[in-house]
């Protein structure tokens, strides 16, 4: 005859627990969330999660640590989120990046889109066009001219390879016949100090990390990467406006690994956008330069597809690729 070292009963309701998608829902969170941003600290991506972690860290009841793991355009940072137990304690704060990346590189060992569970949209933001005040350049005009006079002597920072910051200045390049040498960065953090000393020349940077140095006069704006100009900052033209049909917007929102269980993706949907629906983060999301982007689940999952259509052309139309 069998003996239990643990009572039936017990063992009943721990496989009843474990079953029950209501009760495992209402356990969670069991331990701290750990953030993890694909860039460095002090950038436009890591501001944003920083904004709402700490809404998310006052609601649910654990704390929400953000981790920064940068390199290679935020794939570090997605591997280590893919590979993470699924279970809704490990996620991805997610960029242009992270969909771009399966048409740019040739040896990934995952795929974004497969690898994920869409969580929610967080914001929408556009990027930049920011140049050192040294530059004798003006506006957008100014800047092709520049770059036609002195070909093959200006350099186009960016925060990676990959990253919606490089094919924001790859499809201007492409669109205006221009050359520009891209120097990749680690971050934001890293790149704009070598803009601003006229190491490089121009960025196509997230509104959010680079809005702070144009209203502190460091740097000079030339245009948004809208296609529309951007509210609270009407006086900036559009790129556009000069490069007729440039558009390059940029969002961020949350992924999880594959396999995360339905109702914990339930849970986080719901605190995310409950989180931007609130007039105070939405204010602040609005004061670094973006919007809230509120999406469930299904309709988050589906701009990500639709992204990565429209970031694949722009690829193949700059004819970028990388090991």
């Amino acid at each position: 005859m069998l003996k239990f070292a643990v009572p039936l009963s017990a063992l009943a309701g721990i496989f009843v627990g474990a079953l029950n998608p209501a009760a495992r829902a209402a356990d969670y969170p069991t331990r701290p969330i750990q953030l993890i941003v694909g860039f460095s600290a002090g950038g436009g991506v890591d501001l944003a999660a920083r904004m709402l972690g700490e809404w998310l860290s006052q609601r649910l009841g654990q704390k929400v640590v953000i981790e920064n793991r940068t390199g290679t355009g935020g794939n570090l940072a997605a591997q280590a989120v893919i590979n993470s137990p699924p279970d809704g304690h490990t996620l991805l704060f997610a960029a242009p990046s992270n969909v771009i990346a399966g048409s740019l590189y040739k040896k990934l060992s995952f795929d974004f889109l497969r690898d994920t569970v869409p969580i929610a949209g967080v914001m929408r933001l556009a990027n930049l066009m920011t140049v050192p005040n040294s530059l004798p350049v003006r506006s957008v005009r100014d800047f092709i001219d520049y770059a036609n006079a002195n070909r093959g002597k200006v350099s186009m920072a960016s925060t990676g390879h990959g990253t919606s910051v490089h094919l924001s200045g790859e499809l201007f390049k492409a669109m205006t016949k221009i050359e520009m040498v891209h120097v990749p960065y680690r971050g934001a953090a890293s790149a704009y100090p070598d803009l601003m000393a006229g190491n490089v020349h121009v960025i196509f940077g997230n509104l959010t990390g680079a809005i702070g140095f144009v209203k502190a006069g460091q740097l000079r704006a030339l245009g948004v990467t809208s296609l529309k100009r951007w509210g609270g900052l009407e006086d900036i033209p559009t790129i556009a406006e000069t490069v007729p049909g440039y558009e390059a917007d940029v969002w961020y929102g949350i992924v999880a690994p594959r396999g995360t269980p339905p109702e914990i993706a339930s849970v986080l949907s719901k605190a995310i956008n409950s989180a931007l629906a609130d007039p105070q983060l939405a204010a602040r999301f609005v004061s670094a330069g973006g919007v809230p982007m509120p999406m469930s689940s299904a309709e988050f999952g589906q701009w990500m597809a639709d992204e990565h259509t429209k970031w694949r052309k722009v690829v193949e139309f700059a004819g970028i690729s990388l090991d």
